[in-house]
């Protein structure tokens, strides 16, 4: 990834970096990080000289055919993880165990606290479960991480990337071995995980929103939906009210054809000797 993506990558986009030295040389550490576009999982990793894995849906790895065996063989270089959402409790427990085992490898783990990208620039609440479930089971570091203006780059609908510098913050490691034990606390989680969003708010400067990317997601979906039928209703309408004055057009019209007739009748009747 580094070689074939991460170095054309750097060279195009010249994406601007401050806080590297926050990243550990060695040792488990979680990278924390907002969530603005499909890219940051590939401007992130470019700049560290370490590999960085994230999690991905399973389905990108099981495809079938030839192009299944490429997306699959992508992820796996990019340092994608696998992750099997069809347990009971679907992708967030396995996104916790797939976590720890990075950790454990004392390797980097990459998460978007938020859950999803953010659907118009601004911070999200962060999800209390995957990020703070797994930095308290394994005593790693979190390293807050701010990823700038890279939602500029290929906004919704655009085909062709804008060439434009996006920067990355790095702040410094959050140390929560203080809650060592207490992952199932849920009143710790969430302390833990707004403070990890409170120092990503910070150095990103966004607004934060204090609601699930998830759920503004939603409104917006049912917004888009309610506003579409309103628009199906009023060209309904419309056509309606044009077929009625049409109607009404052509009534009067064959009314005034039937006076006229019966006035050219009496008329003929006057004049007949």
């Amino acid at each position: 990834m580094k070689v074939t993506i991460g170095g054309p990558l750097k060279l195009a986009f010249r994406p601007w970096v401050e806080g590297l030295e926050n990243v550990p040389a060695e040792g488990p550490a979680i990278l924390a990080s907002n969530h603005l576009s499909f890219s940051d999982s590939f401007f992130l990793p470019a700049v560290l000289d370490r590999k960085v894995t994230f999690i991905a849906k399973a389905e990108y790895f099981t495809t079938p055919g030839v192009k299944g065996r490429l997306t699959a063989a992508f992820f796996k270089g990019v340092g994608q993880l696998p992750v099997d959402r069809s347990g009971a409790r679907g992708a967030g427990e396995a996104a916790i165990r797939s976590g720890i085992e990075v950790l454990e490898r004392g390797e980097l783990f990459g998460i978007y606290p938020e859950g999803t990208r953010s659907p118009d620039g601004r911070l999200y609440r962060g999800k209390p479960g995957g990020l703070a479930r797994v930095a308290l089971a394994t005593g790693a570091p979190v390293i807050p991480v701010a990823m700038i203006d890279t939602e500029k780059i290929q906004p919704p609908g655009k085909v062709v990337p804008k060439l434009m510098r996006p920067g990355i913050r790095i702040g410094r490691p959050l140390d929560f071995r203080r809650y060592q034990g207490m992952e199932h606390d849920r009143f710790v989680l969430r302390a833990v995980t707004d403070e990890v969003m409170y120092e990503i708010m910070k150095l990103s400067g966004q607004e934060y929103v204090d609601m699930y990317a998830t759920a503004m997601k939603r409104q917006i979906a049912e917004a888009a939906k309610a506003e579409k039928e309103a628009g199906k209703a009023a060209k309904a309408a419309l056509a309606r009210a044009e077929r009625e004055q049409a109607e009404k057009l052509k009534a009067a019209m064959e009314r005034a054809d039937k006076e006229q007739a019966e006035r050219d009748r009496a008329g003929k009747r006057r004049s007949d000797p």
